[in-house]
């Protein structure tokens, strides 16, 4: 009889592999998850997981347009 060596539970996700964090909104506009959601993810418990997959349909989505390029960079950027 073999055993497995190792055995995982997968954890529940919303990611759908296009991990584009928005610069302003700083959600990503793959999932819509926070950055902090996102890096706190596998330690967060199955419960506080739930929570935000019920709460992310109603999440305002992070814009998916482009940002106005080079252009746009040089207006935002901090005068010095």
């Amino acid at each position: 009889m073999t055993q497995k060596v190792w055995k995982r539970a997968e954890i529940e996700s919303p990611c759908v592999n296009i991990c584009v964090v928005h610069p302003e909104t700083r959600l990503c506009t793959g999932c819509g998850r926070s950055i902090d959601e996102i890096g706190r993810w596998s330690s967060m418990s199955s419960n506080e997981r739930a929570a935000i997959m019920r709460e992310l349909p109603s999440r305002e989505k992070a814009p998916v347009t482009r940002r106005g390029g080079r252009a746009a960079r040089l207006k935002r950027a901090p005068k010095l």
